[in-house]
């Protein structure tokens, strides 16, 4: 999650907001690809969870990341919280329970996304090792309960905390025991934007079948493929989950901030103290929710870009486009998340056709899979066939779209190698979440321990 702005310029009106996200319009020629990914740090003794404050903990990496790096420190009421690029160009952070994500700069190609994310694995391995710190790639805290996952010093996440509970089953879960990987990708104008989401809103539960490996809980199978995508239908549903109004054929700009414009905020920052603002819509704050309460309440545009962060579809609009379906996993999932969605959206010819293999899916078909999928991943029925069938020919449109690119690396090789993973497990008909449960049942002789030697990145 990326540093919370402080953008002081006025809102005008309802029009700014719409203005704002339109702006994120570029040529194809300056499209850029945008990583995140997340993982679980742990202590190689023990298997054991890795707290904020100490010698061998989370802000000792960070201290280590920006000695090794010269990031900026960002900083929370004196607690460093995250690194920024002295360039602008990427951000270290902490999620709620301890995960250490990488936001990646915005890259060209696939192979400068893939080597970016190993470099950054190489440095933090080299300040996390002498910690006796690994980092697990998986979908799900497979071990920890809730009152053993630390907590960071992070404002924003404490009135997530407070918040939580009172929208929905199993918000603090996902804050403290889920991981992703994440990609954000550009949009040419309003009618581009309108159709990326649309492929891509419908492609998630796909994308969360695909990268299914969160299938234990408190060190036990929990039932589920992908934990964290069931995790995702009740955390806070009015700012979570499908669209249904993105499947419009009118759907824009103006249609997102309306919805966005109706959900409650959660905080307002001011002199660098956040507010906590979860009585009020974005829509109430506009019309002067918090005048008495705040000196300076008047709405910015950092307030609405702080507010577009807080809403959690499966895919959100900001002046560019994030896919949020995956399961975090090691690092070649890191590489072939992004593959996957930059072979359907960033070629004319593979995004044409996975328009027009998606254009008669319904909301409600996409809404059954979407609560399909967490427990049976590929295995689950879609249109009277496995889920497993359709997969095999979007990922044919995907390996299409990355073949037309042709961008090459030293040794001739296109961005389709990025999807290697992916491939592999079609073949077999088998997620990362299967091959975790049959070593569950097998070698691993009924524990999950081994998982934490076995799936680090």
């Amino acid at each position: 999650m990326a540093r919370d702005t402080t953008n002081a310029a006025p809102l005008e009106d309802f029009g700014t907001l719409v203005a704002y996200l339109a702006e994120g319009c570029k040529p194809a020629a300056a499209f850029r690809i945008g990583t995140e990914h997340e993982k679980f740090a742990f202590f190689a003794e023990g298997n054991r969870p890795v707290p904020y404050h100490g010698p061998a903990s989370i802000s000792a990496l960070l201290e280590g990341m920006q000695q090794r790096l010269g990031w900026e420190p960002i900083l929370d009421e004196g607690h460093v919280i995250g690194l920024a690029s002295t360039d602008g160009q990427g951000a270290i952070s902490i999620e709620p329970g301890g995960q250490f994500e990488l936001s990646g700069a915005p890259l060209e190609d696939l192979h400068q996304t893939c080597r970016e994310s190993r470099l950054h694995l190489v440095h933090l391995q080299a300040i996390a090792e002498p910690l006796g710190i690994r980092f697990l790639g998986a979908g799900g805290s497979p071990v920890w309960r809730i009152d053993e996952t630390p907590r960071m010093p992070k404002s924003r996440y404490d009135i997530m905390t407070r918040y939580m509970p009172k929208v929905g089953r199993q918000g603090l879960d996902m804050m403290y025991r889920t991981c992703t990987i994440q990609v954000n990708l550009d949009f040419s104008s309003e009618a581009d934007m309108r159709r990326k989401m649309q492929v891509s809103m419908k492609l998630q539960p796909l994308a969360t079948a695909l990268f299914a490996a969160s299938p234990f809980t408190e060190g036990r199978p929990n039932g589920l493929k992908s934990w964290r995508g069931d995790i995702w239908r009740d955390t806070d549903n009015a700012r979570a989950g499908l669209l249904p109004f993105v499947f419009s054929d009118t759907f824009g700009f103006a249609d997102y901030a309306e919805w966005a414009v109706d959900i409650p905020m959660y905080f307002v920052i001011r002199e660098g103290r956040y507010h906590d603002c979860t009585h009020l819509t974005f829509r109430q704050f506009m019309a002067g929710g918090l005048k008495g309460q705040l000196p300076d309440w008047q709405p910015t545009v950092g307030d609405w870009i702080n507010h577009l962060s807080t809403l959690f579809p499966d895919v959100r609009l900001k002046r560019f486009l994030e896919m949020r379906g995956a399961d975090a996993g090691p690092w070649r999932r890191i590489c072939a998340l992004p593959a996957f969605w930059v072979g359907l959206l960033y070629d004319d010819e593979a995004l044409a056709a996975a328009h027009d293999a998606t254009a008669d899916w319904t909301v409600a078909e996409v809404e059954s899979l979407r609560n399909a999928v967490p427990a049976h991943a590929l295995q689950a029925s879609f249109r009277g066939r496995p889920l497993l069938e359709t997969a095999r020919e979007i990922m044919a449109i995907s390996r299409l779209g990355l073949k037309n690119r042709a961008r090459l690396n030293d040794d001739d090789r296109d961005e389709r190698m990025f999807l290697a993973p992916l491939d592999d497990m079609l073949e077999r008909g088998a997620t990362l979440a299967d091959d975790m449960l049959a070593q569950f049942h097998g070698p691993w002789n009924g524990t999950v321990q081994p998982l934490f030697r076995d799936y680090q990145c």
